[in-house]
Order: structure tokens, then C-alpha cells, then sequence
């Protein structure tokens, strides 16, 4: 009787925490009621205005938190099935979100997109960041199947599968070194970034994925790698022949706006952070001040804690219900959104971040 009353008291706790992040299940809520009400040009750019200009100006007004869970509460909500539950629920709206998108372009040309039309891929790129990239990360760092499963459905929303790949085998690992090409360098623009990230992770990929192969001495057909073109190739041809070009094109500027906004918070991330080369040629353990941090506590939600990036990378297999301040871990000014609008404006970017890099 006391161990039952124990689990329902543990399960009340989990489900209660979860309703923290429950929000974010009304993030999708304005590009579904653009589907909705097709005449409504508010609708359609509710969720851009939202991401970048409503939550960047509240978020400087609004209090931050740098409280931790005490360790028995952190122990309670480990492996949480809500959590967990939380995040699976997305998946189908991020794909009926696109499924939307094709469908509502479908049969139309290029010349006959308006500006509505814009939004609503607009809306359904921010959805592609916020859970295909976001919510694909999360779970990619679980070991269990319907995760890796799951992170992969996110992922494909976005056409960046090899992400699972380099992300865990490659970033993590050389994160903060000039060996990633995700860690940005002082004085470097994000838009050189973007290349050197979206092009260098993706031949990380394919080299990681090639040692694996012949560490385990499988044949070439188990190389992820090809398996993840062939289905990326495959979906974008079959919306072509089932939707039409335009829907195709639409879906690909969606995937774009998701993976650039996710280069863009990698850039924002590390950018300047360097891990000390030792004298036996190794690199320092990655720390928590390898990693920039936000509290901000709208991005926080938002982003499923993700903003608590510094305690993600000095322990990454810890559940994002469960990451932690770090008083040693650098601060970012602002949260996420303001820093996404500030580093596509370099010298603003360098004036507020360089001399903070100093500090």
C-alpha cells in the first residue's frame, strides 16, 4: 500500500512539472487557425511576430530564474513518462503542420504566392526550429528506440536526419575546439558560419559514420548516412509528384528557416568559447562555461530548456526537465529570440558580445 501511494505521489509530481512546458502545445495554435481561416493575414503572421518581436521584448521585462531543482526532486523527475509524452505529442502536429502547408499550395505557381502564403511557411519554418530541430535534439540524446525513432521523425521535418549523427558523436565531443565546425570563433559573421556549419557537419557526418562502420566491419549498406539521403530524397520527391513543385519548394524554404535557426542558436551558443589544449595533445573536459546560458524563463519553456545549454553540454545525458544553472557559465544578455535578430546584424552582435568574451 505505501510503495502504490509512493509511485501516485512520484507520478503526481512528474505530471504537475510537465504542465509547466504545456504552453508550448499553443505555439502551433495560430498557423492551424491560419489553415482554419484562409482569408486572415494576422493568422498567418501571428507566430513570426510572436517568435521575434512579442517574446524578445518581454522577455527583457520579465524575470529570470536561476533556481535548481534541490537533488531529490531532480532524482523524482528523472526518466518522467510526461515529459517524455509531452514532446512525442508534437511530432504529429509538426507533420500535420506541413501537411497543411503542401496542401494548401498545392496546384500553384510561384506567381501566385502572396503574401500570406509566405507567412504560413514562415509559421511552419518556426515550427520546424522550435520542434523539429529543438524537440529531434532532446530525444536523439535517448538511448531507447521510440526516441531515436521519434528524433528522427522530427528531423526529417526539417531534411537534416545526419543532425543525430554529427550532433552526438561529433559536437559534443569537440565542441568549444576548432575541431567543430559548429563552435563559432570570436569576430567570425554568422552568415560565414552558416556555411561552415551546415556543410562541415554534414561531411562530420559522413566521416563519423564511415569509422563506425569499419570499427564494427559492417558493409557499406548499414551506413546511416545513405540511408538518411535516400529518405530525404524520397519525401521531397513524393510531395513533388503528389503536391506539386511549388508545395515541394515550400517545404524545402521551411526546412531551412528550422536549420538555420538551429545554426544560428549554435552560433550563439559557442560563439568564442574556447576548451584548453593540454600538453599530452587532448583537449580540457568540456565545461560549463564552454557554453553560453540564458534563464530567461519564456525561452525556457519555449525551448524546452534548451537555453540552460552550459549544464546540457558539461552533462549531456541528462533530461531537459532536469538541467541546471551553472553560476560560473557565461550569461547571454537577452534571450534566444533577441540574440537570433542581433547576431544577423554582425557589428551589433561583436559590440554587445566581444567584450563580454574578455570578461
Amino acid at each position: 500500500m505505501l510503495r502504490a501511494e509512493k509511485m501516485q505521489s512520484v507520478s503526481a509530481l512528474q505530471f504537475q512539472h510537465s504542465l509547466k512546458f504545456a504552453p508550448l502545445l499553443l505555439f502551433p495554435l495560430c498557423p492551424l487557425l491560419a489553415f482554419v481561416f484562409p482569408e486572415s493575414m494576422v493568422l498567418a503572421w501571428a507566430l513570426p511576430v510572436i517568435s521575434y518581436v512579442l517574446i524578445p521584448i518581454a522577455e527583457q521585462f520579465l524575470p529570470q530564474s536561476e533556481d535548481n531543482l534541490n537533488p531529490d526532486e531532480e532524482e523524482l523527475l528523472r526518466n518522467s513518462p510526461f515529459h517524455k509524452a509531452l514532446l512525442l505529442t508534437l511530432l504529429p502536429i509538426q507533420w500535420l503542420l506541413i501537411g497543411l502547408m503542401v496542401m494548401e499550395l498545392q496546384g500553384l505557381s510561384l506567381a501566385m504566392i502572396d503574401a500570406r502564403l509566405l507567412g504560413l511557411v514562415a509559421s511552419v519554418g518556426i515550427t520546424s526550429a522550435v520542434f523539429g530541430i529543438n524537440i529531434g535534439h532532446e530525444l536523439g540524446h535517448r538511448n531507447d528506440s521510440v526516441s531515436q525513432f521519434a528524433a528522427k521523425g522530427f528531423l526529417l521535418s526539417t531534411l537534416y536526419l545526419h543532425f543525430i549523427i554529427e550532433h552526438n558523436r561529433g559536437h559534443h565531443r569537440n565542441v568549444a575546439t576548432d575541431l567543430d565546425p559548429a563552435s563559432a570563433v570570436k569576430g567570425q559573421w554568422v552568415y560565414h558560419f552558416w556555411f561552415q556549419s551546415v556543410v562541415g557537419s554534414w561531411k562530420s557526418a559522413w566521416k563519423l559514420e564511415t569509422i563506425r562502420l569499419n570499427k564494427k566491419n559492417l558493409s557499406w549498406w548499414h551506413n546511416e548516412m545513405i540511408h538518411f539521403t535516400v529518405i530525404q530524397c524520397g519525401l521531397l520527391l513524393a510531395i513533388g509528384l503528389i503536391f506539386g513543385l511549388t508545395s515541394m519548394l515550400a517545404f524545402c524554404v521551411s526546412s531551412t528557416i528550422g536549420f538555420l535557426t538551429l545554426e544560428t542558436i549554435n552560433y550563439i551558443e559557442h560563439y568564442g568559447l574556447r576548451r584548453d589544449l593540454r600538453e599530452n595533445g587532448k583537449y580540457e573536459r568540456v565545461q560549463p562555461h564552454h557554453s553560453w546560458n540564458c534563464n530567461r524563463n519564456i525561452g525556457r519553456i519555449l525551448l524546452f530548456e534548451l537555453t540552460r545549454h552550459s549544464d546540457h553540454h558539461a552533462y549531456p545525458n541528462r533530461e531537459y526537465q532536469i538541467l541546471r544553472h551553472h553560476g560560473d557559465a557565461p550569461e547571454l544578455p537577452a534571450g534566444y529570440p533577441a540574440m537570433v535578430l542581433l547576431s544577423l546584424v554582425p557589428p551589433l552582435w561583436f559590440r554587445v558580445m566581444d567584450h563580454r568574451l574578455e570578461n
